[in-house]
């Protein structure tokens, strides 16, 4: 038999509780003193936080601040009262020593909101690199009904007729720079051409990556990550979101329902598929421990190095954010993987509809942009994952190995996949830069860069470091990259097939402490191996040296991030926070 009384709200017992007049009074008046009537907030009408990503510090999300009006008009047209909100700015271009390092801090203050004030449901903003993992890893962890709308990415970027993408050709210039082809104008002049508009990166770095992984994951409206920040379906989606996160409230859909080890596993899948991020890796991990949901290390290789490379967009392609949308999106991509039997279309998703439902009738309709599964642009595009006396844990992107990168290193005849190299070692991006010219270190095309000091405790924060390029002289002669090795991660726009995110890093006593330039490593991709060819006994002397300095802490958040946060291969997460999960059953204590 149905009980015919509607549920009651979260928000009520702010707004119209019987058992505490002076609390309800006290809740209610000062939301009057901008015109807000009693009727409306003890109405029984479900509250919806619109958590506000969008201020003049993160330009990318910047345009949520217009957004959020037609997330609005639909929460007002679905039966809502939508309350605005500012979250703590997540900007990845320019916030010192690492955005990383206040992803946890954004966390924290976008629980205590939801938590702490009277919203049935949220629309979390997302678009700049954390601003989505610290939004879904919050909405987690607090539980109540939740929708991702992302801001989307910028225009295409064009310079003297070709494509430039965000971030991307940052990597590619400086590397022309180096060998002299071009003026320190011209290269500042390319990557003001590829930020076109407004919107987060056009490439398929950690913004568009992060945004399509909160889709795959079902937590965003079919469609949305992709469309571009300028075009007029951005407001249209954002009006849906509206609309649909009331309807959340009132089926009570809440993220514990959807985040699920089907739903990670998805996303890691869809991640390979879409040529994504390396932070992909700490930022799944990170959402998956505070949704309470099993995810283990070795979940991406199991379930994502086997998948094939399908979006053809920059870095491990050609094109960029709108043919990308034009050509299907993120949808088109996973009904591919859908077909081939690769994805779990039972996943219930905030449409109210399962995944498969969802992308019914979502095949690309550009096939130079999003390749068929049978002809993809790569065969096994995921993540290796690698082992040794280095590190526990570290990825390696596979869909960015060039042809010219596979010849120099992976292909000797009978030993093809494995390398062997002499390190040379950098403590830091500082020391990176200062030395990486030098000719006295007589670095050459059979060298390997290793830089240390750059994860969560090092840096702090974990920085986009790892990405090196060769000295000028080598790059002079034509030779591009060269393997690279870091504790640190790299820009998800970068081209460079890096071995980074290493766990534990440095600072915690990992092995890349105990590495000196002039070692020899060896990197073998067939056994998911990287060791530096030392014996026990020289390494154990070393450690008695101690662990490399690192940068002192410079701010109160930084002493109290070092002390509580996780290595990279748990996510760098907050020690111990992952055992609060779906706080919202137990509402807070009153404060008068």
């Amino acid at each position: 038999m149905t009980d015919p009384s509607p549920r009651r709200l979260r928000s009520q017992d702010w707004f119209d509780n019987p058992d505490h007049a002076d609390m309800t009074a006290l809740y209610l008046e000062r939301f009057m003193n901008y015109g807000t009537t009693p009727e409306e907030l003890r109405s029984g009408r479900p509250i919806i936080g619109i958590a506000q990503s969008g201020s003049d510090l993160n330009p990318c999300n910047r345009h949520h601040l217009d957004l959020a009006k037609r997330v609005r008009d639909g929460i007002r047209d679905a039966g809502g009262i939508a309350i605005e909100f500012p979250s703590h700015p997540l900007f990845e271009n320019c916030k010192r020593p690492t955005a990383a390092l206040d992803r946890n801090l954004a966390y924290l203050g976008l629980v205590e909101l939801l938590y702490g004030y009277p919203f049935d449901g949220v629309v979390l903003t997302t678009g700049c690199d954390k601003t989505t993992p610290s939004a879904i890893m919050a909405a987690a962890t607090v539980d109540i009904p939740a929708i991702v709308l992302s801001g989307g990415p910028m225009l295409d970027g064009w310079h003297e007729g070709r494509l430039v993408g965000s971030g991307t050709v940052i990597w590619q210039s400086r590397r022309k720079f180096a060998a002299g082809e071009i003026t320190r104008e011209e290269f500042l002049q390319t990557a003001l051409d590829s930020a076109p508009s407004i919107g987060h990166c056009n490439t398929m770095g950690t913004a568009s990556t992060m945004n399509a992984i909160a889709e795959a994951l079902g937590m965003s409206l079919t469609g949305c990550a992709a469309i571009p920040a300028a075009y007029r379906e951005r407001g249209q989606v954002a009006y849906r979101t509206g609309l649909r996160a009331v309807e959340l409230v009132r089926e009570d859909l809440r993220p514990s329902k959807i985040l699920t080890r089907a739903a990670f596993l998805n996303a890691i899948r869809v991640n390979s598929a879409i040529g994504g991020s390396t932070n992909a890796q700490p930022h799944l991990m990170a959402m998956a421990r505070h949704a309470g949901a099993e995810l283990h290390p070795e979940d991406w290789q199991t379930h994502g190095y086997d998948v094939p490379l399908l979006a053809n967009v920059q870095p491990a392609g050609a094109y960029l954010g709108e043919r990308f949308h034009r050509a299907g999106g993120v949808p088109a991509v996973m009904w591919e993987l859908l077909q081939a039997g690769l994805l779990d279309g039972t996943c219930p998703t905030v449409t109210g509809t399962s995944m498969a439902t969802n992308l019914d009738g979502r095949e690309a309709t550009d096939r130079e942009v999003i390749r068929p599964f049978d002809a993809p642009m790569m065969q096994r595009a995921g993540f290796l994952v690698l082992r040794g006396n280095l590190f526990d844990f570290a990825i390696m992107k596979t869909s960015v190995i060039s042809e010219e990168f596979r010849a120099r290193y992976l292909s000797e005849p009978g030993r093809e996949g494995v390398f062997e190299g002499t390190a040379f070692v950098f403590d830091g991006s500082t020391d990176y830069h200062a030395r990486i010219n030098d000719p006295a270190l007589e670095i050459d095309e059979r060298s390997i860069l290793v830089i240390r000091g750059a994860g969560p405790l090092g840096w702090p924060g974990s920085a986009e470091v790892v990405n090196m390029q060769p000295p000028d002289r080598l790059i002079q002669r034509g030779i591009t990259s060269l393997p690279t090795i870091g504790d640190g991660r790299q820009s998800g726009t970068a081209d460079s097939p890096s071995i980074l995110n290493a766990s534990p890093e440095s600072a915690a006593g990992g092995g890349l402490a105990w590495l000196r330039t002039g070692d020899r490593i060896r990197i073998d991709l067939n056994a998911g191996r990287c060791d530096m060819l030392v014996e026990p006994d020289e390494i154990a002397s070393r450690m008695k040296e101690g662990i490399p300095a690192v940068p002192a802490s410079a701010t109160p958040w930084q002493e109290i991030y070092r002390a509580t946060v996780t290595q990279l291969v748990e996510g760098a997460t907050i020690e111990g926070a992952e055992k609060f999960v779906r706080i919202s059953g137990t509402l807070p204590r009153h404060n008068h």
